[in-house]
């Protein structure tokens, strides 16, 4: 029998329960919220704020890069106390930021990420590259046909594959990948295109099939799945689909009122308040 969701007893928090207890919407900010029981977690999969400036809403997205680094060390270290002994870590970030006209504007962003990842606790276990194909955006070239100051610019990003104290999945489960999904999958160069932002309601959303192939090659059916940047509710699309438990945290009202149309609309999940869900 599927099991319900790892969540602690709450009054007043704004959440969002599927009826069946297996799919929730957390309306708060992942640092401080106190909704989720530690060691709970099988599988975290998220993108988080990029720090180019990009317009979420009340979340700055523009902050110091050195303090950019210190927010994402505060929230893997949360992240890695809510994983199971045997959880994983699939992290999407880019392989560095190229934001402004000076050597300022350019940082080594994935492996800063790694750095701070496995300082705080993670494991290091593999990097997929995701190519994503959206050379054609491209607006930056530098010194053009120049040595003076080319821009070099990777159209792809990379999905960062991490554990928490063992690799090896503890339980067995059932899974429910096929033999042509986990030879494709299993090779680190995944490509498939983004997402349309205007499709989605977010201004930087992940297509599902990102979250769909992390889930599948690394979880078992039934398992709990986290996005402590939920968005426009992409990760808990997918682990919906996959019948997987999932559970969502956006610190934007409005994008949890998104994640909870898209999974109403693309996975037939209808919602309750948390508090009636517990009555």
């Amino acid at each position: 029998m599927f099991g319900q969701l790892p969540l602690k007893k709450v009054d007043d928090s704004v959440v969002f329960v599927s009826r069946d207890g297996r799919i929730a919407v957390i309306n708060d900010d992942f640092l401080s919220t106190n909704l989720i029981e530690n060691g709970s977690i099988d599988l975290i999969v998220t993108s988080p704020p990029y720090n180019v400036d990009i317009k979420y809403g009340i979340y700055r997205d523009d902050i110091p890069y050195d303090k950019y680094l210190e927010f994402t060390e505060k929230w893997l270290a949360k992240a890695l106390e809510l994983a199971k002994p045997d959880g994983r870590l699939c992290l999407n970030i880019p392989l560095d930021k190229s934001k402004g006209r000076d050597e300022e504007g350019f940082q080594s962003v994935y492996a800063d990420i790694v750095e701070v990842a496995k300082r705080v606790g993670w494991r290091y276990f593999t990097t997929i590259v995701w190519n994503e194909g959206n050379i054609s955006r491209r607006t930056a070239w530098g010194s053009w046909c120049s040595a003076s100051a080319p821009y070099v610019i990777a159209p792809v990003e990379v999905v960062v594959v991490m554990y928490k104290e063992k690799w090896k999945k503890v339980r067995q489960g059932i899974s429910d990948i096929t033999r042509e999904e986990f030879i494709e999958w299993t090779n680190g160069l995944w490509t498939f295109p983004g997402e349309n932002p205007k499709k989605v309601g977010h201004p930087a959303p992940f297509p599902v099939e990102l979250p769909k192939r992390c889930i599948k090659l690394f979880t078992y059916i039934d398992d709990v799945v986290l996005d402590p940047f939920l968005g426009s509710g992409t990760t808990l699309v997918a682990a919906a689909l996959t019948s997987r438990r999932g559970i969502g945290v956006e610190i934007e009202r409005k994008y949890c009122d998104t994640a909870v149309q898209r999974l109403k609309k693309e996975a037939g999940i209808n919602h309750v308040k948390l508090y009636e869900y517990f009555k």
